[in-house]
C-alpha cells in the first residue's frame, strides 16, 4: 500500500486540496511504520507541500 499511495501522491502532486485528501487516505491504510517512512518520503519529494504535509501528519500523530 505505501508504493500505492506514493503513486497517487505523485499524480495529484500539482493540485494542494487532491494532495491534502489523497494524504489523508493514504495515511488511514498504512501501519504506524509505513506512515513514518511515508511522512519522511512526501518531506523530501513535497517540499512545496511542506505546510500541507506537516499539518496532516500533526492530526494523526
Amino acid at each position: 500500500m505505501l508504493e500505492f499511495s506514493k503513486k497517487i501522491l505523485i499524480k495529484v502532486s500539482f493540485d494542494k486540496s487532491l494532495f491534502k485528501k489523497e494524504l489523508k487516505k493514504s495515511t488511514t491504510w498504512l501501519d504506524k511504520k509505513d506512515i513514518a517512512k511515508l511522512k519522511i518520503w512526501t518531506l523530501i519529494s513535497f517540499v512545496q507541500h511542506k505546510d500541507i504535509i506537516t499539518d496532516v501528519f500533526d492530526q494523526i500523530s
